[in-house]
């Protein structure tokens, strides 16, 4: 090797290196089958960490040559050129699975950095497009599709809009931009570009799979896999906006063990509190929590409570937080970034937010939540608004402790998500389970699930849910839920919105959490009322008989399939693997299976086809090739490989099994 090759390339213990004049490139492996590239123009590599675990350890093997280096870590090798471009080979195969973009004349390099004062820098990353390639994951997002080839995606938290940066491509690999910085992906048919609006480094983990499962297997291996679900979390959970008092709830708690209905969890939404930050009940409404818990628990019904991040300046806690530098500050301007009517105010309030991204805030709010809740049995948790929310979304204005908002801003729900997780396992809770607007790469591991947000009560809407919760399966959060019936707009009375509702609750009974909530006749709300955040009734006996008696049978029978997806609970904790899935997931060979974004698998062996448009009353379905199928309703049975035209009356969504798969789908079965 020549002297300027040498001074290019070394390597230390398990680690590749490639340096040339104020960049350093490091490879090396992050557990099998993956390796991490960091890249920096800093004088010191920074070392974040932020999602990924301790990385198993592995066998490495790297070559140093004159004008190339090459790292391997089982089935995956990397090269980095005198350039400092990177490409990853699986099995030693001559073409690459993933590269970074070639330096051509007048082309800016893969990577590059542009200061933006201090430390930080806007960086980029950019790979070569493949015009075949399908991309998954990424988050939750609401543009409805399920392949976002083409898409440009924002790297930020908005309700309804999740960004978790894993991207799986139908190449056969994983890459997770471990960054939790601002900034956006362009899925383009030129290049795949990463930016970061602010940060001190590139880091990324590129993940070969055989197939998606082996993908999302390495992937828990990387940023963990969520607990088991508990049994009573896969079942039926009641909400609406919102009970005010404790009679108001348990009065329905009471009716749905007097009609017979299962009932696993009912959620007590915001307001709750005396003002946004006290997290505390106010006992105006809620005069005896540790009563209505202990009647709960008699009826087998959990208690989840609404906990927000906001603290208005009325709290009692806000002095001593803002005293001790607990909270997201920022870099101009006062420390106010949401306005919002709090309880027991009359008038908009300025309030400010928990730096959740502090160890100190995360403590303290768990001592408060231990003290005003937890000792009175509430032991579920709904994380709402963790984007977090903000009246204005000027990310560089923050001052986390973990950085700037440019910097850091996508961590604020995972280190939510922490501080909830890392209390009641303090407490000596093993059954953790919080429900949050948002999530990170990570976020699973904590026992966090995600709902989509506040959507709203449309068609459209529907459609959008079933892409939007297959990617984000693919971006390893299997816990995942809708508002069924969507939060903005629905109309109790209106028999288009009863039609809406019974459709999305059907689909709702196979999600891997089942949840009825949503902001009925809030169009009607009257802002100059009294109290203008109640909404309308929510409940299964609210939308007429007719609708009552098809949702009462879809709830008896997500009953039924407990088992069935407690097995699939029991995978996902075990291996990774989402239980609701796209087709391609379960049949990888089956080319057009990866044509369907309207269907889904519930685990291997349940398939699902929901009814997305009003007045329909049978569906096209495709059934997969390389099984057989049955359709759950009338027993017959079709080979796969075809589509096929199944009935859709109101009270039926299309379920086919496979193979032999005996599951209870009908009554009595």
């Amino acid at each position: 090797m020549n002297s300027h090759a040498a001074s290019l390339f070394s390597s230390t213990d398990d680690r590749l290196a490639w340096r040339l004049r104020e960049q350093t490139l490091w490879i090396e492996a992050w557990g099998p089958d993956c390796l991490r590239v960091r890249a920096t123009a800093l004088p010191t590599m920074p070392r974040r960490e932020w999602s990924l675990l301790e990385p198993q350890p592995t066998s490495v093997a790297i070559t140093l040559g004159a004008t190339e280096a090459r790292i391997e870590n089982g089935r995956l090798a990397a090269t980095v050129d005198a350039r400092g471009r990177v490409r990853f080979f699986r099995d030693g195969a001559a073409e690459p699975l993933v590269e970074e973009a070639a330096f051509r004349t007048n082309y800016p390099p893969s990577r590059i950095f542009q200061s933006v004062g201090g430390d930080l820098s806007r960086a980029t990353a950019a790979f070569t497009a493949w015009d075949d390639e399908r991309i998954y994951g990424l988050g939750q997002r609401r543009h409805g599709l399920l392949d976002q080839k083409g898409c440009v995606l924002e790297l930020a938290h908005r309700n309804s809009e999740v960004s978790i940066p894993l991207l799986v491509s139908s190449r056969g690999y994983g890459l997770l931009w471990h960054n939790p910085a601002v900034g956006r992906v362009e899925l383009g048919r030129t290049q795949t570009r990463w930016v970061a609006e602010a940060t001190r480094l590139i880091d990324y983990v590129v993940i070969a799979g055989d197939d998606y499962a082996q993908i999302m297997q390495r992937y828990g291996d990387l940023t963990g896999r969520p607990p088991q679900l508990p049994e009573w979390a896969a079942g039926f959970w009641q909400c609406k906006l919102r009970y005010k008092t404790q009679e108001e709830l348990l009065a329905v708690a009471r009716e749905y063990r007097r009609r017979g209905l299962p009932l696993s969890v009912i959620v007590i939404d915001y307001f709750n509190w005396t003002h946004m930050g006290d997290w505390k009940f106010d006992p105006a409404c809620w005069p005896d929590p540790a009563a209505m818990v202990r009647e709960l628990d008699e009826l087998g019904v959990k208690a989840m409570v609404s906990v927000w991040p906001t603290v208005s300046p009325d709290s009692e806690n806000y002095a001593e937080l803002d005293r001790r530098g607990l909270l997201v500050r920022t870099e101009r301007g006062l420390n106010g970034l949401v306005k919002f009517t709090d309880s027991n105010a009359d008038h908009a309030v300025v309030s400010s937010l928990l730096d959740a991204t502090n160890p100190a805030a995360r403590e303290f709010l768990w001592d408060k939540l231990r003290d005003n809740y937890f000792a009175h049995g509430i032991k579920t948790w709904w994380l709402d608004a963790i984007e977090p929310e903000m009246s204005v979304y000027d990310h560089d204005n923050l001052r986390y402790h973990a950085g700037n908002g440019l910097e850091v801003g996508c961590l604020y729900p995972f280190e939510q998500q922490r501080a909830l997780f890392e209390g009641m396992q303090s407490a000596g809770e093993t059954e953790i389970v919080t429900l949050g607007r948002a999530a990170f790469a990570g976020s699973q591991r904590f026992g966090a699930a995600l709902w989509s947000g506040d959507i709203h009560s449309t068609w459209d809407d529907l459609r959008q849910q079933v892409r939007a919760g297959l990617n984000a399966a693919l971006s390893g959060i299997p816990w995942w839920t809708t508002d069924i019936g969507g939060f903005f707009g629905g109309q109790v009375e209106s028999p288009e919105f009863r039609e809406l509702l019974i459709r999305w609750f059907q689909y709702g009974a196979f999600c891997p959490l089942f949840r009825l909530h949503g902001w009925r006749n809030s169009s009607l709300a009257d802002p100059a009322s009294s109290d203008p955040t109640r909404g309308g009734p929510n409940e299964l006996w609210s939308f007429g008989d007719e609708a009552y008696e098809i949702l009462r049978e879809f709830l008896l029978l997500r009953e039924r399939l407990l088992p069935y997806i407690m097995e699939q609970m029991g995978r996902a904790s075990a291996l990774g693997h989402p239980p609701m899935r796209p087709l391609f997931f379960d049949f990888p060979g089956d080319a057009a299976a990866a044509d369907v974004d309207d269907q889904f698998m519930l685990g291997p062996d349940l398939l699902v086809a929901p009814i997305l448009f009003a007045q329909a009353t049978s569906r096209t379905v495709y059934l997969p090739a390389g099984a057989e199928w049955t359709d759950a309703w009338t027993g017959a049975t079709c080979a796969g490989g075809q589509r096929v035209e199944a009935a859709a009356p109101l009270e039926q969504i299309p379920l086919f099994v496979r193979d032999d798969r005996d599951l209870p789908i009908r009554a009595g079965e």
